[in-house]
């Protein structure tokens, strides 16, 4: 595992002055630092100097390559956490709260940060998550129609003028074709996202042009194809499916844990329906993937239904959808080590290009924990118990 001098220097060729290049070490330490706050202000003090201008100064003019450096980011990260069998690319996205209108992109929008409308930011994120871990990868901002519909504005905020709106679902496209170019996202690969992304058939679409799986939250009434040809409401499609066999359930249910949760292990009722494979790949299935939740103790009352629409090769067994379905939680895990961790959101910017700058370079100090804490968890199984002397 690299140390983060090593991280520094792998970014290094993206700085074209020795001055921001020197500062940027400076940058990520301080927001690995013990710091309650992570802003100009606080960076500039732990680092010791006297104003905040230097900091800023790298954030918003300085001379360097800031979507070079996300694209280090993501391939430390594929490097250090990569694994073909277990890796899920995940789309999300999460508010950062603001107070005041100038903040490129800011305006009162809900946000499931606080869980209600809030004055705020959006930003749209890849993450990858595998067995070894999981990090940020990318990002996009969010800018609502109230932006880019009043061009001045945009100018003031530094927005450059061929940056229009693109929806949330066209973002996470933007960021999953970044990953498919650079050959880290193939069909090898597995997406996830909420159903935002789900509900959205340009999203979708991209995803089976490319031949690429994936398992996508849907709502209740989402209107879906049987192979019949019937169409039915996934929660209607959920009610057949567990009523095959209501003495036992086996054939419509089947309970799997997909890992321990904040709350202990996170075990759930799974069936998957299936559904039309009309615009999927050759040889691939279509199913609807349904989660029940229910009452503990004797008794099927159901406390909760989630829905997932899913596809992939047809040969791809149940235990597989849950996996990714439950593997779809970890980018909530990145959000909160970034912004716990790392100062994902501390920012005090208001640019946009400032705001690009703080954010990747929080996420790539948080991809540095989380490559730290994989190294870690992995070293006494590569180096193995030490015999003892007498053995040898």
């Amino acid at each position: 595992m690299a140390s983060l001098d090593a991280v520094v220097e792998l970014i290094a060729g993206r700085f074209g002055r020795s001055e921001p290049r020197q500062r940027v070490g400076t940058y990520l330490r301080g927001l690995l630092a013990g710091l309650e706050r992570k802003n100009g202000w606080t960076l500039a003090e732990h680092a010791g100097a006297v104003s905040p201008d230097g900091m800023q100064r790298l954030l918003r003019t300085a001379d360097w390559d800031v979507d070079g450096v996300r694209d280090d980011l993501r391939g430390y990260v594929l490097d250090e956490l990569g694994d073909d069998g277990s890796g899920v690319f995940v789309v999300d996205e999460t508010g950062f709260v603001k107070k005041g209108v100038r903040s490129a992109g800011v305006q009162r929008q809900y946000t499931g940060t606080t869980g209600k409308i809030d004055n705020c930011q959006l930003g749209v994120f890849l993450a990858y998550a595998s067995s070894r871990g999981r990090a940020l990868i990318d990002r996009e901002l969010y800018l609502p129609t109230s932006w880019t519909e009043d061009r001045e504005r945009c100018a003031r905020a530094g927005i450059p003028a061929e940056v229009g709106f693109a929806t949330k679902p066209q973002l996470g496209i933007a960021m999953l074709e970044r990953a498919h170019d650079a050959g880290v996202l193939t069909e090898w690969s597995w997406v996830s996202a909420d159903e935002a992304y789900g509900q959205n058939p340009t999203f979708r679409a991209w995803l089976c042009e490319r031949r690429i799986p994936f398992v996508l939250a849907t709502r209740n009434d989402d209107m879906l194809t049987s192979p019949d040809g019937h169409r039915r409401q996934a929660k209607v499609l959920a009610t057949i499916a567990g009523a095959r066999d209501p003495d036992t359930g086996a054939a419509g249910w089947e309970r799997r844990s997909i890992g321990a949760g904040a709350h202990g292990e996170r075990v759930y009722d799974w069936t998957a329906v299936v559904l039309d494979t009309a615009g999927m790949p050759a040889g691939w299935g279509h199913w609807l993937l349904v989660r029940r939740q229910t009452e503990p103790g004797e008794g099927t009352t159901v406390r909760e239904l989630a829905f997932y629409r899913c596809a992939a090769p047809a040969t791809t067994p149940l235990r597989e959808l849950v996996r990714v379905a439950g593997a779809r939680w970890a980018i909530e895990e990145c959000f909160q080590t970034a912004k716990n961790e790392a100062g994902l959101d501390h920012y005090q910017v208001r640019s946009f290009r400032a705001w690009y700058a703080h954010v990747t370079l929080a996420m790539l100090a948080a991809a540095y924990l989380a490559a730290t804490r994989a190294a870690e968890h992995t070293r006494p199984a590569e180096k193995g118990d030490p015999q003892p002397a007498a053995a040898r």
